[in-house]
């Protein structure tokens, strides 16, 4: 049992930014509660502002580092009265739904979202093969399959979507139920954490911090009736998959690899882990496979390597998706915010018929292929 004593003679150290007096002397802890390993603090906040919050309890978790794992600390705060706005705060805030941003909450069970038929988390172990590009063009491409399809944004660090959706002002209300509404473009219910931040401002924070954000957007989110969820997940292998994983029935994972080496290399790791978290991993998607020019579109240039990805996923005995061909007209509907998938003008084109191919992979998934429904049936069984 963790002793309040010692507890206290650690806090002694964390101070109000405004007065350098300690919080244990100002009587702002209300309450310090221990339950076995973890630890529940609750203090006072009046006249903190949220900078001061969060630099308070960074303070918090580095004191009491030594006596209380990150993950076992629980921060919550109370005010009896309105926070102060710092500088970075006084420009008016145009949404009503509001994020409750704070260090670690247990872990709930797995569970569903209500409403979503499937969920699938778009994912790479590398950063720069063009995950979001994917993820996008993948769900646009669901949606001109017939679908229902939203998409959730999960790169906290580094949130592209509003950005490729071409929403990069738009900010999320509240619904009458209090629940955030996720925003619409191109036929696509979507959420970011871009939505409430200024494009400039730098993302600092812990990661048990990002699993309460996470939580927020996967079970707080009006997301309706929904035949597709698809999670653009962050690169890597770290603590927001981790959560994911934990706590979220997924469907399954797409993986994306670039051709090179160093990327498919990355993309072995990626697989292994969701593997050891019992995520089915629904596939491959080779992107930025080949240059397709404009005036020669039947042409293939493999800049980076060929026939990569399909190696990788057949060594690995997955499905290959497909590959996606890099198309000047992609990367400018990505500058532009008027996806590649949205445009119909771009019909029959490489990148074009790829989405569409792989779309309809990840449908014959779902309804377990025409003819040998055995092994998707498994892929889809949850």
């Amino acid at each position: 049992m963790i002793n309040i004593e010692a507890i206290k003679t650690k806090l002694i150290e964390v101070k109000n930014p405004n007065t350098q007096k300690s919080l244990l002397d100002e009587n702002r802890f209300k309450d310090i509660h221990v339950d076995g390993n973890k630890v529940t603090l609750v203090y006072n906040r009046d006249e903190i502002t949220a900078p001061q919050k969060r630099d308070i309890e960074d303070a918090i978790v580095n004191s009491l580092a030594d006596l209380v794992n990150e993950d076992d600390l629980f921060i919550k705060t109370v005010s009896t009265q309105e926070a102060p706005k710092s500088q970075a705060e006084k420009k008016p805030q145009q949404q009503n739904a509001q994020l409750q941003v704070g260090h670690g909450k247990a872990a709930p069970q797995k569970r569903d979202i209500p409403g979503v038929n499937r969920i699938i988390a778009v994912s790479s172990g590398k950063g720069g093969v063009g995950k979001s590009t994917v993820s996008v063009n993948l769900a646009l491409a669901l949606k001109n399959a017939g679908k229902k399809v939203g998409l959730l944004d999960a790169d906290i660090y580094g949130p592209s979507v509003p950005m490729l959706l071409g929403e990069r002002n738009a900010k999320p209300l509240a619904t009458d139920d209090k629940k955030i509404a996720p925003i619409e473009a191109h036929g696509l219910k979507f959420i970011s954490f871009g939505l409430f931040i200024e494009e400039k401002d730098a993302v600092i924070w812990r990661g048990p911090m990002l699993g309460g954000v996470l939580n927020q957007f996967l079970f707080d989110v009006d997301w309706g009736e929904l035949d597709y969820l698809v999670l653009d997940l962050p690169p890597g292998t770290g603590d927001v998959q981790l959560s994911i994983a934990q706590t979220l029935k997924l469907d399954g994972i797409v993986g994306v690899s670039t051709p090179q080496d160093v990327a498919l290399l990355d993309s072995r790791k990626g697989f292994n882990m969701f593997e050891q978290v019992n995520v089915p991993v629904l596939g491959l998607v080779e992107n930025m496979s080949y240059f397709a020019p404009d005036d020669m579109p039947e042409k293939k240039y493999y800049i980076f390597g060929e026939k990569g990805g399909e190696a990788i996923a057949k060594e690995l005995g997955y499905p290959f998706l497909g590959e996606v061909p890099i198309e000047i007209a992609l990367r400018e509907s990505c500058d532009s915010g008027n996806p590649y998938m949205a445009n119909n003008s771009y019909e029959n084109r490489p990148v074009w018929n790829a989405y569409s191919g792989i779309a309809k992979k990840i449908i014959e998934l779902e309804n377990g292929g025409d003819e040998e429904k055995g092994f998707f049936s498994k892929i889809f069984k949850r």
